[in-house]
Order: C-alpha cells, then structure tokens, then sequence
C-alpha cells in the first residue's frame, strides 16, 4: 500500500508543479504584452534592487560575523584576566608559606648550633 500511496502523492505534486509553471508563464507573457517597448528599463530597475537587496543581506552577516568575534574575543579576555588573578592570588599565598617553613627550619637548625657555642 506505501509503494502506490507514494504514487499517488508523487502524480499530485507534479501536477501542482505543472500548474505553477503555466500560471508563471502566463503571467509573465502577459506582462510582457502590457509593458511593450518599457520591458529593458524595467528589468533593470529590478536588477539593481536585486543587487542592493543581496549586498544589504552580505553586509549583515559580516556585520553579525565581527559581532559575534568581538563577543568570543571579548569573553576570552575576560576568561584570561580571571585565570591570572587566580594565578596571582595563589601565588602570594604559597610564597607567604615557603618563608615561614624555611624559617622554622632555619630555626631548628641555628637552636642546635647554639649549645656547642655555649660551652
């Protein structure tokens, strides 16, 4: 049943497609007839807003593509800021503790020096 309903649906839309081709002709025919000796201007009238409608659709695309860069640039910078801040915080603290340990072992080792002085 699949094989002859896709049949079917095939013979309806090739017809529809037939009946827009012959209404398209026929209207084109027909403006034509009506516009005479006028048709050159006319197609080039709309040849150029053909041209202005496909150069406005290219300049908006690249003007959302270098949007869209600046933005990703943008959040790139603002990821690295964050990372060197962290970087920097950690940092300071880790030099902070390797004094105070080379200064607790620094102590045990002058408390041990200091009784052989003593004698």
């Amino acid at each position: 049943m699949g094989k002859q309903y896709n049949k079917v649906q095939k013979r309806r839309r090739r017809k529809e497609y037939f009946k827009r081709k012959r209404e398209q002709t026929k209207s084109s025919i027909a403006l034509k007839k009506s516009s005479g000796g006028t048709s050159a201007p006319a197609k080039k009238a709309a040849k150029k807003a053909a041209k202005k409608a496909a150069a406005k659709k290219t300049t908006k695309k690249a003007a959302k593509k270098t949007v869209k860069k600046t933005a990703k640039k943008a959040a790139k910078k603002t990821a690295k800021k964050a990372a060197k801040k962290a970087a920097k915080k950690a940092a300071p603290e880790a030099a902070e503790e390797k004094p105070a340990a080379e200064e607790a072992s620094g102590k045990e080792s002058s408390a041990a020096e200091e009784p052989p002085a003593a004698e």
